[in-house]
């Protein structure tokens, strides 16, 4: 059974607002990248010291059942600002649940990332849902995750 949690992103304040959220929700960031982190992508120019220091992903675990995650944007590459700075995140159990719910949420949307592979270690993509709806959809095959 898939499960649904707020993505939050933000402009190079990811850090400072997980750190504001930690200290009201308490608990622990079991995950926090950075775009440094990444392994070089092809056709990608090299990373500015600042953009290597922004938050690629991080985890905090809100309760049992809710995590919030988020990261921040590559500066000056997405049409940030409050109000559009969230996508929902859908967690599947396998990778024939990721592809069904991708495939039909994304029906007359638009794909922003289509589902594939990552070096992270988990089948994920991204699209807006016809009715503007920012969506993630990810499945972390136990596998894959456990070699990183």
């Amino acid at each position: 059974m898939a499960t649904v949690n707020v993505y939050l992103t933000f402009d190079g304040t990811c850090e400072a607002a997980f750190n504001f959220y930690k200290s009201v929700f308490g608990g622990e960031f079991p995950m926090v990248g950075r775009f440094g982190d990444m392994p070089p992508q092809e056709g990608m120019p090299p990373l500015t010291e600042e953009a290597k220091d922004r938050i690629m992903h991080i985890t905090l675990p809100i309760s049992a059942e809710t995590v919030l995650m988020g990261s921040d944007t590559m500066s000056g590459t997405q049409n940030h600002m409050a109000g559009n700075n969230f996508s929902l995140s859908v967690n599947t159990d396998s990778r024939e649940e990721a592809e069904r719910i991708f495939t039909g949420l994304s029906a007359d949307g638009q794909i922003t990332m289509p589902l594939s592979d990552t070096f992270w270690g988990a089948y994920f993509g991204m699209l807006t849902d016809k009715f503007g709806i920012k969506w993630m959809v990810n499945y972390d095959d136990p596998a894959k995750v456990q070699a990183h």
